[in-house]
């Protein structure tokens, strides 16, 4: 399903400040599988989202998606392709236009002609997409984004983003800016769209709990590189106490991680 290879990304090349993000990184993610990558800030977790969305290109290495070379694809290109929530709700939505909008938006998203019309059709599908969110948003599907609070802007973000099952959906430490209920919230929510429409998913986090906690996966990236690849048997026995310890023998010590345990 997604396959990196040689995966490097360097900003400011060929200066002083040249900073290696991403440091030939190896890496495949089998269809239905949810990775969860962890690391210390500046491990290179968003610069790697950034890449397989196509936000940024790398300085050099491969990317492919769905049997596909997307390498140098334009992220706009491949945005059918391709869902993404990011930490804060705003960036996953539009404020200035309603709950009903905002999803067409998403249905819309990767066509070239964008038609915000809502017609008895689509707001039948949104009512039915909304109630599996349990938070009353398909009783306002007029309402503008800009009224919902954080968790219910977050929720729908979540939505739209799977709404058109994408070939590989991407969660930038999507409850990071949620108090723990909201958070809770949204991560029951993305779970149970995950599930149900067997999605590829790569979730990025600064928690160890919700990294062992959720997906069949989890990778450490350490300097750009990953340090700790635990599959799906090995992953089911984890606790944080073992996972810091993985961390330790990688010569990786506590200060660096930056790692929330609560």
């Amino acid at each position: 399903m997604l396959k990196v290879e040689n995966l490097t990304k360097r900003f400011f090349s060929g200066t002083p400040n040249e900073l290696t993000a991403i440091a030939g990184l190896n890496f495949e993610l089998s269809e239905d599988e949810f990775l969860t990558v962890i690391g210390s800030n500046g491990a290179g977790k968003t610069t790697l989202l950034n890449l397989i969305a196509g936000k940024m290109f790398p300085t050099k290495g491969k990317i492919f998606l769905d049997g596909q070379e997307v390498t140098r694809v334009a992220e706009h290109l491949r945005a059918k392709l391709v869902g993404r929530v990011f930490q804060e709700p705003g960036l996953g939505t539009a404020s200035g236009m309603t709950v009903a909008q905002n999803l067409v938006l998403a249905l819309n998203k990767g066509h070239k002609n964008l038609r915000i019309g809502v017609n008895r059709e689509r707001r039948k599908l949104f009512k039915e997409e909304l109630s599996r969110l349990e938070l009353g948003l398909e009783n306002r599907l007029n309402e503008r984004v800009v009224h919902l609070s954080g968790g219910q802007r977050q929720a729908l973000a979540v939505l739209m983003a799977t709404l058109t099952m994408p070939k590989i959906l991407l969660l930038d430490e999507h409850t990071a800016s949620l108090d723990p209920k909201n958070a809770s919230k949204i991560l029951e929510i993305t779970e149970r769209l995950v599930s149900e429409k067997q999605l590829t998913t790569i979730m990025v986090t600064h928690d160890m709990n919700q990294a062992i906690d959720l997906g069949n996966r989890l990778v450490m990236l350490h300097r750009g590189t990953s340090v700790c690849d635990v599959g799906k048997q090995r992953k089911r026995e984890l606790t944080v106490d073992k996972l810091v310890k993985l961390f330790s023998e990688k010569d990786i010590v506590d200060d660096e991680l930056l790692l929330t345990t609560h």
